[in-house]
């Protein structure tokens, strides 16, 4: 990005909802793998004389979200009208909220490279998805699966300023929604789609640049390729003397550009009113307060707590923190361990070994109970077994789910400690390699880890690598 302009973007993100059934009706939610207008019904059809009912779970779900990010619940919310004519719309409308959201004035902390940075929500409200439009051949096809799935919206103040801003808010955000259990962030799925909100600015100044909007982006890859794109198309637009106009970009991401779908719409082209079959939606502080205590600790407290309680670095507190059940993981291995294995200990393994299984495996939960994790490091931590042979006992264990120590004696795995034994490897690995000897004695020192695998070779990976380090050391 030229220097002479500053960045200026505020996100829309919509995220849909982990309820069962559609947002005004019965039909089920989950349209993702259901074959193509399976999941309908005359209400999400829109056939004449049909009547939306509000799905509760839905308010609840979208109040959790909003306590999340800090803001105000209404006392009172009002479903609208979104005008507006496109094949993925049955009705010619969209239900949403305008004047009465349910949510609105909140705010979520992100981490910056000049430190914490707190980004405005504007609103956070409910409305219903639409259908999805399949193109192919020339043909347009409209799957109404997806049409009154629940939708949160969640619209930011213009207050990021970079595009790694941008990036960490979308992550800290999606952690967030998926942390309090109201959506499950499945980017691939279409469960949270974004759009940016965009101008560019000369530093200093308090005017906004003319904004544009990139509309329906589905990877947060997507989300920075297009303003990289769209920051350098304004750029050149302004230093050429020209005016950036107001309007709404689509991206195309097998071309790597934006192009203009359609002038900007105001409000007033939505001709917003109040969903005459829908009465006002009243939130009672009592229920508020009950949703306000079922709700977990969130990512950011948690990452706090992991570094004061444990001890943890940012880094290792961070990626624990991310996920609710790897940190509730975490957390029931800490708890089993005691004080055999260290926080940080216990973090390398799940961060190294855990993450590697989880994704050769093709997993989204950890197979092996915390206990039996704990009984591993345990055995490691007091030389029972060795790490090489932990992580060969954690790769059955991700299988079997059998306890550590009962593998380790069915496969007779136990570490070798018996100076003799290990006395005799070493002296015959030296004997074995008299030109790697000379070369070490020669000053090459850093070929003693060499010498250490040849001997763990030696007896099948079992020997104590610091006793094995130790009689090397003595020979050499």
């Amino acid at each position: 990005m030229t220097p002479a302009y500053e960045l200026v973007v505020g996100m829309e993100v919509h995220a849909q909802l982990l309820t069962q059934s559609k947002m005004f009706c019965g039909c089920s939610a989950h349209a993702f793998d259901a074959e193509p207008n399976s999941n309908t019904c005359p209400v999400c059809l829109a056939m004449p004389g049909m009547l939306p009912v509000i799905n509760r779970e839905a308010v609840a779900q979208t109040i959790r979200a909003g306590l999340a990010l800090n803001c105000t619940i209404g006392a009172e919310a009002v479903f609208a009208r979104k005008n507006y004519t496109y094949p993925d719309l049955p009705k010619g409308y969209q239900i949403s909220q305008y004047e009465l959201p349910l949510c609105y004035d909140g705010w979520i902390e992100i981490d910056t490279a000049h430190g914490r940075k707190r980004i405005g929500i504007t609103r956070a409200h409910l409305e219903e998805d639409t259908g999805k439009l399949v193109h192919n051949n020339g043909v347009s096809l409209v799957d109404l699966n997806r049409a009154g799935v629940p939708l949160l919206e969640i619209v930011t103040e213009p207050d990021l300023r970079s595009i790694a801003e941008v990036n960490e808010y979308l992550t800290r955000l999606r952690q967030l929604l998926i942390t309090i259990g109201v959506s499950s962030g499945d980017l691939e799925k279409g469960a949270m789609r974004m759009e940016a909100n965009l101008s560019l600015r000369l530093p200093g100044s308090s005017e906004f640049g003319t904004k544009v909007e990139i509309k329906n982006l589905n990877s947060f890859r997507a989300v920075r390729n297009a303003l990289e794109y769209e920051i350098r198309r304004q750029t050149a637009v302004l230093e050429a003397g020209g005016e950036v106009e107001q309007v709404t970009m689509g991206w195309l991401e097998h071309e790597g550009r934006t192009y203009v779908q359609r002038s900007k719409e105001s409000a007033h082209d939505y001709r917003y009113f109040p969903e005459p079959d829908l009465p006002p939606l009243a939130i009672s502080r009592e229920w508020v307060a009950e949703l306000q205590a079922s709700q977990p600790e969130l990512p950011l407290a948690r990452r706090s707590r992991f570094m004061a309680e444990y001890g943890l670095k940012l880094a290792e507190a961070d990626v624990l923190s991310s996920d609710r059940h790897i940190a509730d993981f975490f957390e029931a291995t800490m708890q089993s361990v005691g004080n055999v294995v260290h926080a940080s200990k216990v973090a390398h393994w799940i961060m190294g070994d855990i993450f590697r299984l989880l994704n050769e495996n093709n997993l989204q939960r950890i197979p092996v109970s915390a206990s039996h994790f704990a009984e591993l490091l345990q055995l490691i931590a007091r030389n029972v077994i060795n790490a090489n042979t932990g992580s060969q006992v954690l790769k059955i264990m991700f299988r079997s789910k059998e306890s550590p120590a009962a593998i380790v004696e069915r496969q007779n795995l136990a570490q070798v400690s018996d100076a003799d034994v290990l006395e005799r490897a070493v002296k015959q690995v030296l004997a074995d390699h008299p030109d790697e000897v000379a070369r070490y004695q020669a000053g090459k020192t850093q070929l003693l880890g060499w010498f250490v695998g040849q001997v763990m070779r030696e007896t099948r990976g079992k020997a104590n690598p610091a006793l094995v380090r130790q009689l090397l050391q003595k020979y050499l």
